[in-house]
Parts: structure tokens; sequence; C-alpha cells
């Protein structure tokens, strides 16, 4: 079908669920035909979307940004909101109703409706903002859908119970599809949450569409169609502009030798990065983060200053000898950064995003590597919410649940921030001026309370020190050399910490 008519199957009231990750895989030319017919006609209204990992193209004129600004969307329920800029600030406006739930978790829930469960029990949240009895998974005020989120009690243990509403749409990505329409993934960077989500729709006599890049005869083999042709309704070619070459390094569609990786990183930052600004403090934190990596280790590193340490775990060999991992279901291969996030070059596995968060939910991973925009006297952090902003928790609330060893990387204060380092001999110019360390978070993305509980070694490294977490709170681990702990440090705490 051509992308108006596939559109055309969608109806007022459905529950429209998104396979993408953040601002890869997005079924762009699907969105767009949706936005066309509801400026023409004023439908389909009253819709729900739902996507665990976002969607958007980081271009509030693109994609589903125009649809959801006029009106199109009741509700909108997603792990992480980063690549919509425009959706992000009316979010906070009270334009519609917003949930944001933890990426794995929203995964799982669909998972579970593929299956024909209502919803997923999880520990992920407990204690966190999405905990109803804290905040509510809500972003706004008029968002208060207590059904998505609840607390019970299974064999004597508490949950959380996550339910979404019953998917009627599915609108995927996919690479081909051959002559039966079954659909393949050869050429994407994930194929996310794609088969739950078409069984998801099915099990709710929903419609399945599928956005490719072409028609073949038939896939490379069985193994590779994700997605049986009998549960596809309709299929829209769409041929894609021909990707840079870094991009396709991206695919893994074609080999790329772990020497190699050095030249295709370089290549890939030249065209993703942009024109970031070299941040001294960023290169004192990842260096000492990456102190942290041992051998065998299977690892996340989230974005930000968190990814500057694996730039450092190549320089010292480290990379060698460890298993970097991504949330959209990759593993073994070196992520991407920037608008391609979620994508990872030279994987060994891509396998589908719920499994991926089945290995975080049970402390798979060794050691991870997270942002933090503000943490409290108690060790508490928030990840998610800034004053005025939100972006959404992400994969965050699962990586940092029951992984052994949690490293937070982030400044000590932050706007205006000046730091010199000298052989290792570190010396605050000017220091920002908003505080990072407060009385309390603004919203918990990491429970300190749940990190002692389940004996997690988690630590706070900054520009000038290094924290770690006790029963007590936090505790001055380490000072570098050149900082003044009282003048640089313990002046600057809103709160007491041991020494």
């Amino acid at each position: 079908m051509s992308a108006e008519d596939a559109v055309s199957l969608i109806r007022d009231g459905d529950c429209i669920c998104v396979n993408s990750f953040v601002g890869i895989e997005n079924p762009v030319a699907l969105h767009e035909a949706l936005h066309k017919r509801y400026r023409e006609t004023h439908s389909p209204k009253h819709l729900t979307i739902v996507s665990s990992a976002g969607f958007g193209v980081w271009d509030e004129n693109a994609c589903a940004e125009g649809y959801i600004r006029e009106g199109a969307v009741d509700r909108l329920i997603c792990g992480h909101f980063g690549a919509m800029p425009s959706t992000k600030k009316i979010i906070l406006e009270n334009r519609f109703e917003a949930y944001n739930l933890p990426l794995g978790c929203i995964s799982h829930a669909i998972r579970a409706q593929a299956g024909g469960i209502p919803g997923a029990l999880s520990k992920v949240g407990l204690n966190l903002f999405v905990d109803p009895r804290q905040e509510g998974p809500g972003i706004n005020q008029i968002s208060t859908d207590a059904s998505f989120v609840k607390v019970v009690e299974v064999d004597g243990q508490e949950f959380l119970y996550y339910k979404l509403p019953k998917i009627t749409v599915a609108l995927i990505k996919g690479t081909a599809a051959d002559r039966r329409g079954n659909i393949s993934f050869d050429d994407m960077y994930m194929s996310g949450d794609a088969l739950s989500i078409c069984q998801a729709a099915k099990s709710h006599k929903g419609i399945v569409i599928v956005q490719v890049d072409k028609i073949v005869d038939m896939p490379s083999r069985p193994r590779n169609a994700i997605i049986p042709g009998c549960l596809v309704d309709a299929i829209v070619v769409q041929e894609p502009e021909e990707k840079e070459e870094a991009l396709q390094a991206l695919t893994g569609s074609f080999e790329i030798r772990y020497e190699d990786w050095n030249t295709w990183t370089q290549k890939l930052e030249d065209l993703t990065s942009g024109h970031r600004k070299d941040s001294t403090a960023a290169q004192i934190i990842g260096e000492r983060a990456s102190r942290e990596l041992r051998k065998e280790d299977i690892v996340n590193i989230g974005i930000g200053i968190p990814e500057t340490i694996s730039g450092f775990a190549r320089k010292n060999g480290m990379l060698d000898h460890i298993t970097l991992t991504v949330e959209s279901g990759s593993i073994g291969g070196f992520p991407a950064s920037g608008k391609f996030f979620g994508a990872m070059i030279g994987s060994a596995s891509v396998y589908d995003m719920a499994n991926q968060f089945d290995l975080y939910n049970h402390g798979g991973l060794d050691i991870c590597f997270m942002g933090a925009l503000e943490v409290d006297r108690f060790g508490n952090v928030n990840a998610h919410r800034g004053p005025g902003a939100y972006a959404g928790i992400g994969g965050f609330a699962n990586i940092t649940a029951k992984t052994p060893t949690v490293v937070f990387c982030m400044t000590f204060n932050t706007k205006g921030l000046e730091v010199k380092n000298e052989d290792g001999t570190i010396t605050v110019i000017q220091n920002g001026a908003i505080p990072k360390f407060v009385d309390h978070v603004r919203s918990i993305s990491f429970s300190a309370k749940n990190a002692v509980a389940h004996g997690q070694k988690v630590l706070y490294v900054t520009e000038r020190c290094v924290f770690i977490l006790n029963s007590r709170g936090l505790k001055l681990l380490e000072v570098y050399p050149g900082i003044d702990v009282q003048r640089d440090i313990l002046d600057l705490l809103p709160f007491e910490v041991e020494v």
C-alpha cells in the first residue's frame, strides 16, 4: 500500500505501539502520512501511543511531532522523550496525558500482552518516582490514571505491576518484506520489540503496518524473518536515503574487525558528534571512572559524560577484556552516541529488547556507568527530571536496579564550571552556578535505600573527588591531587558527609 492507504486503517481511539529506539529506526513515512491525514480530516483522533524507548527524529517538525502537537493524541506512554523536542515542551503545558515508565518495564508489559497476559510484574521501580506511593508515572497535572502501575504482593514479596492499554495498532520499521509479507531486519540497527508488538496487536484483533526499504523474493534465511507475514496487514515501501559509510557500519551488514574499531568509531564520531565542546571535567571523570572496570566485566555505559569511559577503556587496553551492551539489544560491540544512541559498531549479537532487560533486571551486568542531574544527602539520584524539563527515565532504572557496581559520573556543579588538569593535579578555576548535590532530589531515579538493601557498590565520581554510598549516606572516598577538601568540597555541600 501507499503510506496514505496504510494509515487509513487506523481508527479513532486506537492504541498505537511504535517500535523504535529514541531517535533510530522510526517508521517516519507512516508518522508523516498520519499527520497529513489528520490535517486533512481531523481523524484519527483520541489516540494513545505507547513506545518503550520513545520515538522521534530530534526535529520538532518531523515524524509524529506534528499530529501530537495538533491534538490527535490523548495519551502518550513512553520510556524516553529525548528525541521529541516539541512534544517534551507541550507535555508540561498539560496539553494531553503523558506517562513515563521504565523502558524495560514497558518492553516486558508489551511482551506480556503478546502472550495474552494483561501486564508484567517487576521489582524495578519500587521506591522510585514511578511507584504510586512516591509520585506515580504521570508527568503533568492531568496525568492521573492509576491503572498503569500498581503495588502488589506475590508470595510475600512486593512488586510493581505494569499494565498498558490494549495495543490495537503496530507501527514497525523493517528492512525488507518478501512476497509473503515476512519482514526481515537485516540492515537495521536493532529489532527492538517488533515481534512482541505485532503479537500484542493481533491478540486484540488489531492491525500491523510495516514500513520497509524494499521487497525481496525471500529473506536471506528464515531465522532473519523477525515478523512472519501472517501477522502483517499492510506493507509500505519507502526507499531510504543512502547511508553514510560510518552509519552502514552500525547495521552489521558487513564485518568490522576488532582492530578496526578505532577507525570506524572515529568516522562515526566525526559524523554524529557535531560541535560538542571538549570538557576537561568530563575527561577527568571518564578517566577515573574507567579504572573501575575489571576483566570479563559485562558493562552498560550511559549517555553524556559516561560516554567518555569507552574511549579511556580503549586507550588502556581494557576494552579488549570487557563486553559492552546497549539497551536496544546489542551486545559485544562499541556503542554509538548522540542521535544514533542504541546502535553499535561490531556487535557480536543483536536480540529482542525485552531479552536485554531480562539480563539487566536480574543483575546480569557487572558494572554500569550512568549520569546524574542531582544527588541528595542519602545518595538518591535524579537523572530524568530537571527544572521545567523532562527527558524521561529510559533504561536507567532497570540498568541500575540490580547491577553489583553502579558508577554515577557527574560534575560537582554545573553552568559555568571551569577546571584545569595539569598532569593529574586538578584546579577548580570557577565553580558552576547550579549545585548537583542537594538536600533532596527533585525526583528519585535511583534509590539509595534499595541499593544498600541489595548490597550494591555505588560510587559518585566527580571532577574533584569520589563519594561512596554506605548505610548512612555519602562518604568521601577519594580527593584528587590539587583539591582542597574544605574549600572545594565540604564548604560547597548542603549536608555533612562522612570523611
